[in-house]
């Protein structure tokens, strides 16, 4: 029960921490942190998550790492949804919690996005579906890619928070344009709650692309690992 709190606490503030970035911070006026601050914040809570709850749960906090992990034999079969089921629950609260506090100033209106993902119309560049399935299938594959690479046996100890943050972050600054960045269906879902109607609707791509792309990255990484 330890390690489902811990992934409920860690994706709790990765949504607070991440998607917070986004609606309070990313165009406050005069010195707004912008795209690459809000990169910079998604990578950091999983940086400071992994140190803080990785002896844990691993500190997977997101359902496609999850599956990743379990295609990968280092998640156990009876763990895979118990964990997934506290991922979004904890994204949830830390989306409620951001609501509250996004709500308290004049003129809050949750329609016009709340951090969601989108393609089409809803995507912050005008990008296709084609566009939003390719670049989160891929970047969830190569992230995968990187967490199982940086927490294997051969790795540097100690140093696969680091490197996980700063992929994730990396991530970001590449597909906010694009989906404004999902590779997390539990961050996907958690804000897409509260926006309903289109976020609701395009949801399914930001489950399929991310598990699919995390079940490749960790195919890729047992055909190369020596492990």
């Amino acid at each position: 029960m330890k390690a489902y709190g811990a992934e409920f606490v860690g994706t709790f503030w990765l949504v607070l921490g991440g998607c917070g970035s986004a609606v309070l911070a990313a165009a406050f006026p005069g010195v707004g942190i912008g795209l690459l601050g809000v990169s910079l914040a998604f990578g950091l809570t999983v940086l400071t998550m992994a140190y803080a709850l990785g002896h844990i749960s691993g500190a997977h906090l997101n359902p496609a790492v999850s599956v990743g992990m379990w295609v990968a034999g280092r998640l156990p079969t009876a763990q895979l949804l118990p964990y997934i089921a506290a991922q979004v629950m904890g994204g949830i609260a830390g989306a409620g919690v951001l609501y509250l506090v996004a709500s308290g100033k004049a003129g809050f209106d949750v329609s016009a996005g709340f951090a969601s993902n989108g393609f089409g119309e809803h995507s912050p560049g005008g990008y296709s579906l084609l566009a939003a399935a390719l670049i989160e299938t891929v970047l969830t594959a190569g992230f995968l890619f990187v967490i199982l690479g940086a927490t294997s046996t051969g790795a540097p100890q100690n140093f696969a928070p680091l490197a996980i943050g700063l992929a994730l972050t990396l991530i970001h600054l590449i597909s906010i344009p694009v989906t404004n960045t999902s590779v997390n269906p539990a961050r996907s879902t958690a804000v897409a709650l509260f926006v309903g109607d289109w976020a609701m609707s395009q949801l399914w791509l930001f489950w399929l692309a991310p598990l699919v792309g995390a079940a490749g990255g960790a195919f890729i990484h047992r055909a190369l690992s020596t492990e």
